[in-house]
């Protein structure tokens, strides 16, 4: 009997898999992944995450029904018509994962296709595009409008994982999954993230669900502190679709309805949706401010202060301790985020793109929506953004949310005595060329923040005269 293709982008689940379940409706199904250039150009921390999640998957799929993934390598419009071809298959299902260079892919491959059908299905976001339009017709540019229009409408329902579901046994050789390494050039980084992981899978996904459902009473006031356990992990899952947006605000609604806590937590959600949104209508938001005049603007690049943030040797705290834990772990807390981006973009004056590609290279949930919006929200040149003027000072933002430096001490090796594991394992990480003093040295910071944030300032008046 033919096969049917179910092409996996970012969709590593069985649940709320709406490809999967159309392609298991027409018969056996071949589940294939594609390691193609614009996989291998994504940041290594991203790429070694997304292997433990095809594992994962994989796994999963062998365990349930005896295969598991067809692992092929090359460009999706050279392997998938010629794999179309042997299988005698009619129809590929794909999850569109909306990103511009897997957009650019399925064009690529639809010109390809003669006598086999693409048909792509939603489940990356919670509600497709086209259904959340603003009164011009066009995509909201003000998160608090789309964010009540969402809530309006509401998300899709999950769909059910599929009631009959077998795999293609006729299948051609392909990479052996269990042995994949998508990251060869993360060195000895690898055994240290290794040391750091989060459980990968769908099963894993649904099981810090639950657990942050159980711990949900108290986000609404707990999140932004950097010392405490009060978000919700689930942020890699999300990124490599180990489980749906969809399936998450179901799940919270269930549980936690009309509580604040609840309701805050669903509003991030919507957040990243708005990424999404931005991301569809503005493809080039990695690339280019979203406010044309920003291009204007006289950001500084190739500074030796650049380097100084990305090895996390500056001397403020708080953002050398973020920028070690985004190295040691893949991830990084929201709120240290937004400070380390504020110190870059602001204080130093240094190009958001900078910044924006290091976190696209170091973080295991990568998301190239929402880290070109967060980039420019703070930077001030995206869409809905922050006032310029809102500069953060990091030794405030510490003062306020890691007010005992639980979470500096964490990853700052010698800081007011620390001698944590978390702190050596970032010198593990180092490459020969990095010169990063072992027992930090705080700076007295003050008054260079001071006249850091005195020549943004100007730097922004000297753009809009």
């Amino acid at each position: 009997m033919a096969a049917t293709l179910f092409w996996i982008c970012r969709d590593f689940r069985i649940r709320d898999n709406p490809s999967l379940c159309a392609a298991a409706n027409e018969g056996p199904v071949l589940p294939v992944f594609v390691i193609d250039r614009a996989l291998m150009a994504q940041g290594a921390a991203s790429r070694w995450r997304l292997a433990r999640a095809l594992k994962a998957f994989d796994a999963e799929l062998r365990y349930r029904l005896g295969q598991g993934v067809l692992v092929l390598r090359g460009e999706p419009e050279e392997v998938l018509p010629a794999l179309a071809a042997r299988q005698a298959a009619r129809t590929i299902h794909a999850s569109d994962w909306p990103c511009p260079a897997m957009r650019q892919a399925q064009d690529r491959l639809s010109s390809r296709l003669d006598g086999v059908a693409l048909h792509l299905h939603p489940g990356h976001l919670l509600i497709h595009p086209a259904a959340l339009r603003s009164t011009t017709g066009g995509t909201y540019r003000v998160y608090s409008a789309f964010a009540r229009s969402l809530r309006n409408i509401g998300p899709d329902r999950p769909c059910p994982a599929p009631t009959l579901l077998t795999l293609a046994s006729d299948r051609p050789a392909g990479e052996d999954v269990q042995t994949l390494d998508l990251a060869p050039d993360l060195y000895s980084g690898e055994a240290v993230l290794e040391r750091h992981a989060l459980p990968a899978g769908e099963t894993a996904a649904w099981q810090a669900l639950g657990d942050f459902i159980d711990r949900l009473a108290g986000y609404q006031a707990g999140r932004d502190r950097i010392d405490r356990h009060a978000t919700s992990c689930l942020s890699e899952a999300l990124a490599l679709g180990e489980i749906s947006p969809r399936s998450i605000w179901a799940a919270i609604q269930q549980s936690h309805a009309h509580s604040g806590d609840a309701q805050k937590f669903l509003s991030e959600l919507i957040w990243r949706e708005f990424a999404w949104h931005l991301l569809i209508s503005f493809p080039a938001m990695a690339q280019r401010p979203w406010r044309e005049e920003w291009a204007a603007f006289p950001w500084r690049n190739r500074d030796p202060a650049f380097e100084a943030w990305r090895q996390a040797r500056t001397g403020i705290p708080l953002v050398d301790a973020g920028l070690r834990e985004m190295r040691v772990t893949g991830r990084m807390h929201n709120r240290a985020r937004m400070v380390c981006a504020s110190y870059l973009t602001k204080h130093l004056l240094i190009d958001w793109r900078q910044g924006l590609a290091h976190f696209a290279d170091s973080l295991t949930d990568w998301d190239p929506a929402a880290n070109a919006m967060n980039w420019q929200w703070v930077a001030g040149c995206g869409p809905d953004a922050a006032p310029f003027f809102r500069i953060f000072n990091p030794l405030t933002q510490a003062k306020r949310f890691d007010p005992e430096a639980r979470y500096q001490r964490r990853w700052l090796l010698g800081h007011l005595g620390s001698d944590s594991d978390a702190a050596r394992d970032y010198f593990d990480t180092l490459p020969s060329d990095w010169i990063v003093p072992q027992c930090y040295d705080a700076k007295e910071a003050a008054e260079d923040l001071a006249s850091g944030r005195r020549a943004a300032l100007a730097a922004y008046e000297g753009m809009r005269v």
